[in-house]
């Protein structure tokens, strides 16, 4: 059964029923308004939302890292609360199938929200119903936990599958990691341009998972820190300033072949084609952020405000020139600002693939906002990338931003490659 005509118990999926709506709703507009045309005119057509629109799930690699990104994000790991290796396998399958149907804007399962038994928990939560698929995409990413408990004993009989670069990440000068919100077995990232659409997806995958694993933290995340593709604006963060205009772009094929993607020679078999992806969740002092004037927010940025041009001179996509310098000497761009210790020449070449989004936890005790950045990085390799540029930013130089942030929780995971119609995520693991 193909997943894009998947039925519901009454036969009609949820697409084709929002289909037959919108042929009925443009039909009745025509009868409308019939008095108004003269004969042989005819209404403009109507152009879909493209943000509207479904992304496909299956391809050579998992949809939601090259994707250009979407504006909301809920992003979950879960624990395995099951040791049996069939467990995790069936988990794997359920979750595959369940994401093919949503993200193409079709109910979870065979009866959906409303046409199962009466006495009988649904098979789809229901809060999708009528709305898009909304370019819905969900990625899935293992943890070194899944493969090996703390002791370094082999867990799920995955001898030998472990990958070597999926290490602990290092600590860093400044962190105040809260092991309670980082790390899990399984991390997963729904993205989607509605966020009801990406928050039904999380639940349905918790709900399945109910006696395999549970969830361990979640986060949402609204207004992407990082453009993905050039066709899109560069964002802003809660800051204020332009983020990721140096960003790997889809466009880039050479960027994205080097830097994204697991090849051959990296191992292990199953990872080919995939990605490491790296979490962080950043707080932001944004009152005191918001009491520092603009030059000195600028110094710190290394761009200006409005413009995200370099302080070097040009506009936002202007070649950086860190060699500047003012009449009386001193370099345009601090030594220590940000965009000059996160620049790939001084890290060795290093670029991420970042899909960050912003996020607003509501106020802490003090009464401050509880906000900030919730970092998303897609890469090859976790030590020469991630690490080296973290390393630099944390460093004895010191990026002067570190003033006003602070790391709270931190992720590696390794994300297999793409599925076929009939595979499921993960499946290379266990071949």
């Amino acid at each position: 059964m193909s997943t894009e005509d998947s039925t519901t118990g009454s036969g009609l999926s949820r697409r084709k029923l929002l289909g037959a709506a919108g042929i009925g709703a443009i039909a009745a507009g025509a009868a409308g308004v019939g008095a108004g045309y003269a004969a042989g005119d005819k209404p403009a057509p109507v152009v879909p939302d493209k943000d509207a629109l479904p992304i496909p799930f299956e391809g050579k690699h998992q949809a939601g890292i090259v994707t250009p990104a979407q504006d909301r994000l809920y992003f979950a790991t879960f624990d395995m609360t099951s040791d049996e290796r069939d467990d995790l396998i069936s988990l794997l399958k359920d979750w595959t199938k369940a994401s093919r149907q949503m993200s193409q804007g079709n109910d979870v399962g065979d009866f959906g929200a409303v046409a199962g038994a009466p006495y009988s928990p649904p098979e789809d939560t229901g809060e999708a119903l009528g709305l898009p698929p909304s370019g819905l995409t969900i990625t899935i990413g293992f943890g070194r936990s899944l493969f090996v408990d703390a002791k370094g004993k082999t867990r799920f009989g995955l001898d030998g599958q472990l990958p070597d670069r999926l290490k602990p990440i290092p600590g860093f000068s400044g962190d105040r990691l809260d092991p309670a919100i980082s790390d899990g077995d399984i991390a997963i990232q729904a993205c989607a341009n509605d966020p009801q659409i990406a928050v039904h997806a999380i639940r349905n995958l918790a709900r399945i998972a109910f006696g395999r694993a549970s969830v361990r933290y979640s986060q949402m995340g609204f207004g992407r820190t990082s453009s993905t593709s050039t066709a899109q604006v560069t964002p802003r963060n809660l800051f204020g300033f332009k983020d990721g205009t140096a960003n790997v772009k889809v466009e880039d094929k050479t960027d994205v072949e080097d830097f994204v993607w697991v090849h051959q020679e990296d191992g292990p078999a199953w990872l080919v084609g995939g990605s490491y992806l790296v979490s962080r969740k950043i707080d932001m002092r944004i009152e005191t952020w918001d009491r520092e004037p603009l030059n000195g927010q600028e110094a710190i940025i290394g761009r200006t405000k409005g413009s995200g041009g370099p302080m070097s001179g040009g506009d936002e996509f202007a070649p950086i020139d860190f060699d500047a310098k003012d009449d009386a000497g001193q370099p345009l761009i601090d030594m220590k600002s940000h965009v000059r210790l996160a620049h790939p020449d001084f890290n060795r070449g290093a670029k991420l693939l970042r899909r960050g989004y912003n996020f607003v936890d509501g106020s802490n005790g003090l009464g401050q906002l509880s906000a900030g950045l919730f970092f998303i990085a897609y890469q090859r390799d976790p030590e020469k990338q991630f690490v080296q540029i973290q390393g630099s930013l944390a460093g004895l130089q010191n990026d002067l931003l570190n003033e006003y942030i602070v790391h709270v929780s931190s992720g590696l995971f390794a994300c297999p490659p793409g599925v076929t119609t009939t595979g499921f995520w993960g499946e290379g693991l266990f071949a």
